[in-house]
């Protein structure tokens, strides 16, 4: 850091512990901060706070870029040929990817389009892609879970029948399977958010992140409802019982038909 020319940070209040190290590295670099420019979505929880995670949203993505390539040209003004070319070629790319997201999510049943998630990493996706975004954690992965919380979950998904949920790279995954069990449904996939993958990953950049997490997405909420063994074998009770009742019920009125013809 001492040593650096530029610092980049995302800003938002997400990087809480970068400006006591900026401060205690001594550096001169230049810090820019590339999510300016940005509408930011204010947390429900902390007042004059806000949702980080804005790159989510592809179309906040092309805001980052520009602001990188604002901030390398003012580094290296000699450079700026370069870094104007590259960044006209990774707009472009980053606008069909937002087009293809689009397109994808709405293949979703509209019933179908709820995004349930460890933490609350997915506004500005849900909000750009028209998905409904709920969480068992706030947009801190260190946040409390309330009972509240696990209660309005399990609400959503028997109301709208979500057919999966999904756990994070970077979040302990125990809530969100325990959510599963207790409601008869699948884990939907792993979700990158706080973070892009390794290199042997399905994930390794910024544009694979994002077209995998919404492959991910689009399968897994696309698929019919499957009933549960528990939930068959329930069903197959409750026919027989249904049927042993029938047959008392039309044995009971036999009986009392015919003493009324022998009387």
């Amino acid at each position: 850091m001492h040593k650096a020319d530029l610092v980049l940070k995302n800003g938002l209040t997400f990087e809480g512990w970068l400006n006591e190290l900026i401060e205690n590295s001594g550096t001169k670099a230049t810090v820019t901060t590339i999510t300016t420019g940005i509408k930011p979505i204010s947390s429900e929880t902390y007042e004059n706070s806000s949702d980080p995670h804005a790159w989510m949203d592809a179309n906040n993505g092309l805001i980052y870029i520009e602001n990188i390539k604002n901030a390398l040209i003012q580094l290296a003004p000699q450079y700026e040929q370069e870094f104007t070319f590259n960044y006209g070629l990774y707009k472009q790319q980053i606008e069909d990817l937002d087009h293809e997201i689009s397109t994808q999510i709405a293949g979703i049943p509209d019933s179908k389009r709820i995004l349930i998630t460890s933490h609350d990493a997915f506004r500005y996706y849900g909000k750009r892609y028209g998905i409904q975004v709920e969480a068992v954690l706030g947009t801190s992965t260190d946040a409390e879970v309330q009972t509240s919380d696990m209660v309005r979950l399990n609400k959503v998904i028997k109301g709208s029948k979500v057919p999966a949920v999904f756990i994070e790279t970077t979040v302990n995954p125990k809530l969100l399977e325990q959510l599963a069990k207790d409601n008869d449904i699948q884990i939907g996939g792993l979700l990158y958010s706080d973070s892009i993958g390794d290199k042997d990953s399905p994930a390794p950049t910024y544009l694979d992140m994002l077209r995998y997490n919404t492959k991910t997405i689009v399968e897994a909420l696309s698929r019919e409802v499957v009933i549960g063994d528990a939930e068959e074998e329930n069903q197959a009770n409750n026919f027989i019982l249904f049927g042993i009742l029938a047959a008392i019920l039309i044995g009971g009125f036999l009986l009392v038909f015919r003493r009324l013809n022998q009387a």
